[in-house]
């Protein structure tokens, strides 16, 4: 059973540390082992017992929400592990952690899922993921995800089929258009596989399924989140626009329908809209996929152009 911190002020927990330390330094000059090992053990205790009180109880009496508070203190920072065993205060933070993502809802990347991510997508924040560990970890978006609980048991459900990778992420994206996916959740959808980031880009760029990020359309997303907007794909010739040009367009366009001037913060769950890329002059036509032969319009109004 996870021993529970004791309570206690701080600086008063340092002082009986700094006790348990001078007792422990007797046990040091006699020769037997265990009698050593045995004499640390209250103060191994009591350093985890000071390490959570460094969060007050008033804001987080469970270590699950002493981690939470800690990663919402420091968002978009990388955070190792023993930072979160010392502010829990348990030597079970993993499992705490993980509560935290699938059954709660908050956007936590380890440094392999963001290692994974920054091959295929762009990360729009200062952090060198290359040097990232595994036991260390960032906050990607400050506001909790109420749905993903949910969303976690569809993802474990789909996980178990005997189908590809591919298959089992755009079946789970196909199950919740228009939500917010995390790069973890893909990450376990596909049994932890590594290649998860470059199946998502190829569903994107090979097939044609509208799944926007912050960095391909869609600033309004927090970081490494993933949206299928529309269950439909698109074009083929459209599925060759490089994701440069894409995002230059858009950025020219201000993120908005050039026609209607619809853009994502007017979006509501019953609105079908997403913003796509029209070409001036037909792609049947000899139009090419540059900057100045694209304009950015919503699916609605691009369907009304091809009408």
């Amino acid at each position: 059973m996870t021993r529970r911190p004791t309570e206690g002020a701080p600086d008063e927990l340092r002082r009986q540390l700094l006790n348990l330390l001078a007792d422990f330094e007797k046990k040091l000059k006699q020769g037997d082992l265990r009698n050593k090992v045995l004499a640390l053990v209250p103060a191994f205790h009591k350093l985890r017992d000071l390490g959570s009180s460094l969060i007050p109880r008033e804001q987080a009496t469970a270590a699950r929400d002493r981690i939470l508070a800690y990663f919402r203190e420091y968002p978009l920072t990388v955070i190792h592990g023993d930072e979160l065993m010392v502010v829990s205060g348990i030597q079970d933070w993993p499992r705490r952690l993980r509560e935290l993502r699938r059954e709660f809802g908050w956007s936590i990347a380890s440094g392999v899922t963001l290692h994974e991510m920054a091959d295929f997508e762009t990360l729009s924040f200062d952090v060198d993921v290359d040097k990232l560990k595994p036991e260390e970890y960032i906050l990607l978006d400050s506001n909790q995800d109420r749905d993903a609980a949910f969303r976690w048991k569809v993802a474990n459900d789909i996980r178990r089929k005997n189908i590809g990778s591919r298959a089992k992420i755009l079946e789970f994206f196909r199950l919740n258009i228009g939500k917010s996916i995390t790069s973890e959740e893909l990450r376990y959808v596909t049994n932890d596989k590594s290649e998860w980031a470059r199946r998502v880009r190829e569903l994107r760029t090979e097939e044609g399924w509208p799944i926007a990020t912050r960095s391909t359309g869609r600033p309004d997303l927090p970081i490494g989140a993933y949206v299928l907007e529309q269950d439909t794909q698109c074009q083929a010739h459209d599925r060759k626009i490089s994701d440069p040009i894409r995002c230059a367009v858009l950025v020219r366009d201000g993120y908005r329908c050039t026609q209607c001037c619809w853009n994502h913060d007017q979006w509501n769950p019953s609105d079908p809209r997403h913003l796509e890329l029209h070409h001036v002059e037909a792609h049947a036509k000899g139009g090419k996929n540059t900057e100045d032969n694209l304009i950015t319009l919503c699916n609605i109004c691009h369907d009304d152009r091809h009408r």
